[in-house]
């Protein structure tokens, strides 16, 4: 099996790098400034070209809010086809850069190639203080979890592929991957919250078991509170899953306990691929209230308390209960 190269060096200025797979990389210029740096790009998952210029800019923004960070500038990065054609491509850029100046970025260059399968998004670099970084290896026993984003975008938009999502869920999904994670960052700095993480391609599942295992936790989910996209039950139930969402499963075996009442139609939803997703947060018991107060007042899409950290039995094990 191949695996990724092993440094042979080291630099203690990297504050955060591949270990536990966290949102961004993040590395200190001086002991007031650290950089932030991530990229993410994919291919269309809606029909809409300005829309999908939206997403993939928000999606690519949220690592950068996911660590506490503060975004400052971004690059394209783009792959066309040149039957594409340049109307529909200047619709992309106009939703990718409209989505930055609401971040209140600029995107300041980038870099294009030809490519048979349009694919789009951007690196963007952030700034935080040293030491004030959130970062996903941090979560608590006895912390609350709070998600805020509903799920189910990656079920919606196979669905919508297939012809088989209505405009309701597809129309619910488009504003939910679009919506910046920029209020959850706020709320998170404002209250202090112990780990966070943005939900994307590897799921609710996917990305709190590594949270959990790069904390040294588990946790428990409730099915019943976690917050889903219009249709995406009936959706699921006809079988609209993608190929990423099945490679999610895969990957879990052995780190989801499936309590009574809960199936294999839950464990594929929460386990479904995400795309610009919400902030899936670990925060203290006793300062739970407040950041759900910061949430409402920062407009987030949601607010929901879905589990609890634990340290019962092996790190990055997650119990779903009815």
């Amino acid at each position: 099996m191949g695996r990724l190269p092993t440094p042979t060096i080291t630099d203690p200025n990297v504050l955060v790098g591949t270990e536990t797979g966290d949102d961004a990389a993040i590395y200190r210029i001086d002991d007031r400034v650290a950089l932030v740096l991530t990229n993410d790009f994919f291919a269309p998952i809606v029909d809409d070209p300005y829309d999908y210029g939206l997403i993939a800019a928000a999606n690519a923004l949220s690592d950068i809010y996911a660590v506490g960070g503060k975004p400052i500038t971004a690059l394209n990065i783009a792959a066309f086809p040149r039957e594409l054609g340049p109307e529909v491509i200047a619709k992309i850029l106009e939703g990718g850069q409209a989505k930055a100046e609401e971040a209140g970025i600029l995107i300041i260059g980038g870099h294009t190639v030809d490519d048979r399968e349009p694919k789009y998004g951007l690196a963007v670099t952030g700034i935080v203080t040293p030491g004030e970084q959130i970062t996903n290896a941090n979560a608590q026993p006895g912390d609350v979890l709070i998600l805020t984003k509903a799920i189910g975008s990656g079920i919606i938009t196979t669905a919508g592929k297939a012809g088989t999502a209505t405009s309701d869920s597809i129309n619910a999904a488009v504003e939910s991957m679009a919506t910046l994670n920029k209020g959850a960052a706020d709320a998170m700095i404002e209250i202090g919250v112990n780990a966070a993480t943005d939900v994307t391609g590897f799921g609710l599942l996917g990305h709190l078991s590594q949270m959990m295992k790069a904390s040294g936790t588990s946790a428990t989910l409730n099915w019943s509170d976690i917050p889903l996209l219009p249709g995406v039950l009936d959706l699921a139930q006809s079988g609209s899953v993608s190929g990423g969402t099945a490679r999610n499963m895969e990957a879990l075996e052995g780190k989801v306990v499936l309590e009574n009442g809960i199936g294999e139609l839950e464990f594929m939803i929460l386990a479904d691929a995400q795309t610009s997703g919400g902030m899936l947060i670990s925060v203290s018991k006793e300062r739970s209230n407040s950041l759900i107060k910061s949430l409402v007042a920062n407009n987030t899409l949601y607010k929901s308390v879905i589990g609890t950290v634990t340290s019962d039995g092996t790190p990055g094990v997650v119990t779903i209960q009815a």
